[in-house]
């Protein structure tokens, strides 16, 4: 059988509002800040693994210059409140969600002024990261 990807079943959603508009590329990236556990070996050889509980991801959006959430999530990175936000990959088939009830950004984003729109990147840390 085939499998299909397309971006368009891709989305994100902060704070109840669904964001379009985004850059060419690699527009959302949803990912855990640590690894489930760590190693490391007595001074004897014998493995000693240590659980994480660390619960922190980091959600990035690349929006387009013209895009019309943009605005919003300038006046989202001012405020000091967190807020939820999701990210989905729904085709009928392959069903992804990833990020939490509380997260902020990080900081606004690098402007770059060029011949052709260019993109906005915001950072989103999850305090209470989770995939399915």
């Amino acid at each position: 059988m085939t499998r299909t990807y397309d971006p368009k079943y891709a989305s994100a959603i902060v704070d109840g509002v669904f964001m379009t508009g985004y850059d060419e590329g690699s527009f959302i990236q949803a990912e855990k800040d640590e690894d489930f556990f760590s190693t490391k070996v007595s001074a004897q050889g014998e493995a000693i693994v240590s659980e994480s509980n660390n619960t922190l991801g980091t959600v990035t959006l690349t929006l387009s210059q013209t895009s019309p959430s943009y605005p919003y999530l300038m006046k989202k990175a001012k405020q000091k409140k967190p807020f939820p936000i999701w990210v989905n990959y729904n085709n009928g088939t392959t069903k992804e969600k990833a990020g939490g009830t509380q997260a902020r950004i990080v900081k606004t984003p690098s402007k770059e002024f060029d011949a052709e729109a260019g993109g906005r990147e915001f950072q989103f840390k999850v305090f209470d990261y989770t995939e399915e």
